[in-house]
């Protein structure tokens, strides 16, 4: 057979030595009960080997970070292409998987953002230009006259460092001061910074009075500035210290507000630049909950009532014991009396401390009695620190079992920071765009209007975007949203989206394990229509042999890790076929599948 993949003795598991040849740019499918050697054959040895091959093709380097690959237990693949594989291990459980993440839409989403992005000031919501130099300066000049000001240039901007080049090339430059970390100093002194530490560096330009004949000198100060820094200007008023920020890149004219040059990595929340700073991108925390410190408001402290760690421990001589004996006599509550029993004001104050209130602690111990006096943090707040100090998985676990998942209330579950939140592309911003449903996203990319150089631009974006949004509607994911975490995706879901990642990506060949598991009918007959449409060399594991007889280009019967039966479906699907591969002697019942095919199939309770 030409233009196939020629499989010579294949030994993988439980193969039989088999050797097999698999056209290409077919949908092929290996059908046959479980154990009879499909996945072996499909996976741990066309598959496999395509991978070995991929690493070796690698530097030595690369190599060393992916280790060593074994060869399949085979004399020889000819023919083979670099493949995709999807197998049934579907997405991870990584909650920052998302849909729009796996399916590698929300690349091209930042991407899009990036390049016809409309940014607005996070604080006030005002559209945000660049500034010229001359706008800067005209906004300046706008100072009442005489004020004293200076003009700065900020060439380190929260960096760790000494930064003696920094200075040294000010003072080569003919500079006289820099303002470093709000201190001015002469260039003269020999300035010491904290190298674990960051820092923020200006470079004093020039320092001036306001006149009416003051532009001409301003504007080159201004210039000057700008290209030290990168576009960042500093404006200084002497007269109450007051700093305003000036940008030629994008800055709020109002608030003083300066954003960065937009860029994808912006628009990532795996990124740090780019992720919230409070969730670090999550779109959660992890909060100590009130509700799972204490289960049962029913039982007092002394019978457990709390069961945080730390705190279950009441016994006589256990430290909690002394902390809570001291909160009963300061605030007149009995630690026999149930939860629900105690004055609000006590249990305000078990679990959320007494602030900067000193508690006076009692203990005894071998050595003889004494006091503490100290505050009490409280229940809620001891375990949320320590979870964040804790060096040990076993603590960490222990605590978790005291926490539960909140919006971030920074971003509100949003993942980004506020300034990736305030660039919008058609009045929307980015995860704004992620949160509706795809059946909407597509309605929105068709109806997205941009002109002049964003268009071309953006042209080539929108056609990937559409197509893999289009592909995720065609599997019947219209309803779902790409902001949703993959870890909450269904077994059908998890299939479709994983098979909408790879097929967008074009492969040479792909393979595939049980594509129709945990899918409805009709979108089994989607799914394998859509695979089928493709024109690529496709390999299927498929154990349902009328979707195989019904849909693919040719079959391989296998049992036992032999090939019984191979060929087009419409001459292999007999009765006989069936019996060799499903040892039934009866009860084999044949239905019309199209006008000119009879598909023999069994029961169920032989499948």
């Amino acid at each position: 057979m030409e233009n196939c993949i020629r499989v010579q003795g294949a030994r993988v598991n439980n193969l039989k030595n088999i050797s097999v040849e698999i056209p290409r740019d077919k949908l092929v499918v290996l059908t046959g009960l479980s154990g009879s050697g499909k996945s072996s054959l499909a996976f741990d040895t066309i598959f496999a080997e395509g991978q070995r091959r991929y690493v070796e093709s690698l530097s030595s380097y690369a190599r060393m970070f992916l280790g060593q690959m074994d060869k399949p237990d085979v004399d020889s693949i000819d023919g083979l292409s670099p493949a995709i594989s999807i197998d049934q291990k579907t997405t991870s459980r990584n909650p920052r998987s998302t849909v729009g993440t796996v399916t590698e839409i929300y690349d091209y989403l930042r991407l899009l953002w990036a390049r016809c992005g409309t940014p607005h000031c996070p604080k006030c919501g005002k559209e945000i230009r660049r500034q010229t130099v001359d706008q800067i300066v005209d906004q300046i000049m706008g100072l009442p006259d005489r004020t004293k000001f200076q003009i700065l240039s900020p060439v380190v901007r929260g960096k760790k460092g000494e930064h003696q080049k920094v200075f040294e090339d000010a003072r080569r430059s003919g500079y006289a001061r820099v303002r470093v970390d709000g201190s001015l100093y002469e260039l003269t002194e020999d300035i010491a910074l904290d190298k674990n530490k960051k820092h923020h560096i200006e470079v004093v330009v020039d320092r001036l009075i306001m006149k009416p004949d003051l532009a001409r000198r301003l504007t080159d100060s201004v210039e000057t500035a700008s290209n030290l820094s990168g576009g960042l200007v500093i404006l200084n008023e002497l007269d109450g210290d007051k700093d305003t920020l000036f940008s030629q890149n994008y800055a709020c004219e109002d608030c003083g507000i300066s954003m960065p040059e937009l860029s994808p990595r912006m628009f990532s929340f795996n990124n740090p630049y780019g992720a919230c700073p409070v969730c670090a991108g999550l779109g959660t925390q992890q909060v100590a909950d009130p509700l799972l410190i204490i289960p049962d408001r029913s039982k007092s402290i002394l019978q457990g009532a709390i069961q945080a760690s730390g705190w279950n421990n009441v016994r006589d001589d256990s430290i909690s014991r002394m902390y809570f004996e001291a909160l009963a006599k300061k605030y007149h509550f009995s630690l026999s009396d149930p939860i629900d029993a105690l004055p609000q004001k006590a249990l305000d104050v078990i679990l959320y401390g007494t602030g900067t209130e000193k508690l006076t602690i009692y203990y005894e111990r071998a050595n003889g009695r004494g006091t503490l006096e100290r505050p009490f943090e409280g229940v809620v707040n001891n375990v949320a620190r320590r979870l964040t100090e804790t060096q040990s998985d076993a603590m960490r676990k222990e605590l978790e079992e005291c926490m539960s998942e909140r919006p971030c209330p920074k971003c509100h579950g949003k993942r980004l920071s506020d300034i990736s939140l305030a660039v919008t592309v058609g009045g929307m911003n980015i995860m704004d765009f992620c949160a509706m449903p795809i059946s909407e996203e597509l309605k929105f990319i068709d109806n997205l209007k941009l002109t002049g150089s964003m268009a071309v631009i953006a042209e080539q974006i929108v056609r990937e975007i559409r197509s893999r949004l289009s592909f995720l509607q065609a599997v019947g994911l219209s309803y779902l949203t790409l902001s949703r975490s993959a870890a909450t995706l269904s077994g059908g879901e998890k299939q479709r989206v994983i098979l909408a990642r790879a097929i967008v990506q074009q492969p040479e060949l792909l393979i595939l394990d049980e594509p129709t598991n945990h899918l409805d009918i009709k979108f089994q007959f989607e799914v394998l229509n859509l695979v089928k449409d493709l024109n690529i060399s496709t390999l299927c594991v498929l154990h349902n042999i009328e979707l195989s007889a019904r849909y693919c280009d040719y079959l391989y019967a296998m049992k036992q890790g032999r090939i019984v039966a191979e060929g087009a479906p419409n001459k292999l699907i007999t009765k006989e076929t069936i019996r060799t591969i499903y040892d039934v002697e009866s009860e084999i019942y044949t239905n019309p599948i199209t006008q000119d095919l009879a598909v023999a199939f069994l029961p169920t309770r032989y499948r």
